[in-house]
């Protein structure tokens, strides 16, 4: 694991680690209320900790009430007042890391709770903000909490090696499911157990609909911040390819250098090359474009049909926009019911690697009946 406070990351993270195993322990009934827990030798030389590793981890459960010091006698698992049986407590708790709260994410998050809700366990929280060393952070708070197992969207896409990267990741004391990440160049190779979005499959879609439309000569305006980019760009161009049509124009620009002014330019490009149709990630790019064609003179969808991928708020442009919709509850919902059969049944689970399809929702920025995955017209629209 990488971050700024390494140094102390081995024996941290041993001892984080332990106290996470100890704590699961006990909340599951291994160590049940006055049952005696190992010696500290006696469980240094069964996990190849030092002494002063398994000491800190009782100490921490002696903070927080799970176990309690006898003198000459030992360190015995805490009984609980008479008559509490098991308690929120006892539930399995599942740490997620995402890492952003504002986007995309909130309907992510929605499915796991829902989920968890369901099974009676508890979710933990925890937001990296983008930064590889808040994510290595906070997976180590999510251990230390007790989660019996975590959601994770790591940064693969920005990590310089993402194998290893995943591989840190496998080899955490506890299960993990990624969510809407995977290693999408290792192909068959992929280790890891995943949930995500068919982010080539939506993209396709929309170049199917569009050509459905009598569109041939097509545009992709795409921002290059996200993983999301890459796949997107490799759906489009499989469907070019396979519908036979003409050499696309692409506009690329990072995320800060889409303004109004970048749009007109685009637009402007886009009449030159006679472009009639494009698809654009993500919304606030696309309502740009939408704007920058307006200011052109252009009509849309008549003079420029336009497709977003996102859907977060494609339906309140000011035309409202034919949208890619990533299923996003459902996403979270499945990697959450994939997380606790492994958690239940370890090893005997099968490894799950799950892309669900987005659907197109047609709205009137291009308007015509959405198709579907098999070329068959779709009631998803609206007017």
């Amino acid at each position: 694991m990488a971050g700024n406070d390494v140094p102390a990351s081995g024996r941290e993270l041993k001892f984080r680690a332990l106290t996470a195993e100890l704590r699961r322990g006990i909340l599951d009934g291994t160590w049940p209320p006055g049952s005696k827990l190992p010696t500290e030798r006696a469980l240094a030389a069964e996990t190849g900790l030092s002494v002063t590793t398994v000491r800190r981890a009782y100490e921490d459960l002696v903070a927080l009430g799970l176990v309690e010091r006898r003198q000459g006698a030992g360190t015995f698992a805490a009984r609980r007042p008479d008559g509490e049986a098991a308690t929120a407590a006892d539930r399995r708790i599942v740490g997620v890391l995402v890492p952003d709260t504002t986007f995309y994410y909130p309907r992510v998050l929605q499915g796991i709770e829902r989920e968890l809700a369901a099974a009676g366990a508890r979710l933990v929280l925890a937001c990296s903000h983008h930064d590889p060393d808040e994510e290595d952070a906070a997976v180590r708070r999510l251990l230390s909490s007790g989660a019996h197992g975590l959601l994770l969207v790591p940064s693969l896409h920005t990590a310089t090696d993402a194998g290893l990267r995943a591989d840190e990741l496998l080899a955490l004391p506890v299960p993990a499911v990624l969510v809407e990440r995977r290693l999408a160049a290792y192909g068959p190779g992929d280790p890891t157990e995943h949930v995500c979005t068919d982010h080539e499959g939506g993209a396709y879609d929309a170049v199917r609909h569009l050509r459905a439309l009598g569109h041939e000569r097509l545009a992709l305006l795409v921002r290059t911040d996200a993983p999301t980019g890459a796949p997107i760009e490799s759906g489009f161009d499989r469907a070019v390819a396979d519908l036979g049509l003409h050499e696309p124009v692409r506009v690329r620009d990072e995320p800060d250098g889409w303004n109004p002014g970048r749009a007109d330019r685009a637009v402007a490009e886009l009449r030159r090359a006679g472009v009639t149709a494009g698809l654009c990630f993500g919304d606030r790019e696309a309502a740009l474009v939408l704007g920058a064609a307006r200011r052109a003179g252009l009509r849309v969808p008549e003079d420029l049909a336009l497709i977003s991928y996102d859907n977060e708020f494609a339906d309140v442009a000011e035309t409202p926009l034919t949208a890619v919709s990533p299923p996003r509850f459902q996403v979270g919902r499945l990697a959450a019911q994939i997380l606790l059969r492994r958690i239940a049944d370890g090893d005997a689970s099968p490894l799950h690697q799950v892309r669900l399809r987005p659907r197109l929702v047609v709205r009137a920025s291009c308007g015509g009946a959405a198709q579907g995955a098999s070329g068959r017209k779709s009631p998803r629209s609206e007017s």
